[in-house]
């Protein structure tokens, strides 16, 4: 589950992936849709491929480096700290039953679980 928010933990986007891909791998297409001005992301997402699309783009990435990177890239780290509300939502998420178990098992009603999800979180209920 691949999931953008906004500055609010409000779910914008989301993609559906197998459990074994890696995260990076729909982050370009996803980011391309959501026109982000920052991106807040975990160092799961720190890949110089990824930096210079969000660059193309004029988005910001508050990414840590990984610990494999030769030279440490700089971030803001008080910016970072906001990144919580992407856990935070996928917390929310997780409350729900059917979300965290995946009891679906075709996409479509998998899709329709977390599209129902997303909408709660927009209406706060």
């Amino acid at each position: 589950m691949h999931l953008v928010v906004d500055a609010l933990g409000l779910p914008l986007i989301f993609q559906i992936t197998e459990g074994q891909r890696h995260d990076i791998q729909p982050a370009k297409e996803l980011l391309s849709k959501a026109g982000s001005l920052c991106l807040l992301a975990d160092k799961a997402y720190d890949s110089d491929d990824l930096r210079n699309a969000l660059t193309a783009q004029g988005c910001t990435a508050v990414i840590p480096s990984k610990v494999s990177r030769a030279q440490r890239l700089p971030y803001d780290k008080e910016l970072y700290k906001a990144r919580s509300e992407v856990e935070c939502t996928f917390n929310l998420l997780k409350q729900a039953r059917r979300f965290a178990t995946r009891y679906e098992k075709t996409l479509r009603n998998y899709a329709a679980v977390v599209t129902i999800g997303c909408a709660l979180l927009w209406l706060r209920i």
